[in-house]
């Protein structure tokens, strides 16, 4: 029988797709192929997590847009530093967890909530 192996992709509407790829590659190095996308093999570390929220959740905020997307990262600190030179809208403040690892939230130029997350050297659970 078939079954999900993880996440596949993330796709979204943006008024400025160009602006959203421009943005993305300058703040977060993403590497954007001439077909406007871009493509990682699996990380070895991390997992992909799926999970839906209520509706009156306000875990997505100061986006209202319906999703928020988490990319695995290595050296947070690095990339918020970088992110922060290059005038990026961070939101709230990074967060360390014993058990998950580090996270931190942007605002992307859609309107989007982006979750940065460095996983720990355990495995959780």
């Amino acid at each position: 029988m078939g079954k999900v192996l993880g996440l596949g992709g993330v796709f979204f509407r943006a008024a400025d797709p160009q602006a959203v790829r421009d943005w993305y590659a300058r703040v977060l190095g993403f590497e954007v192929t001439r077909w406007g996308g871009v493509v990682w093999p699996h990380p070895s570390v991390g997992k992909t997590t799926w999970n839906a929220f209520s509706a009156d959740s306000d875990h997505f905020a100061p986006s209202v847009a319906p999703y928020m997307v988490n990319y695995i990262v290595e050296d947070l600190d690095g990339l918020l530093a970088k992110a922060k030179a290059e005038g990026a809208e961070l939101v709230g403040e990074p967060m360390k967890d014993d058990t998950f690892g580090k996270f931190a939230w942007l605002m992307d130029p859609a309107g989007v909530k982006v979750e940065l997350w460095e996983p720990s050297a355990a495995p959780a659970a």
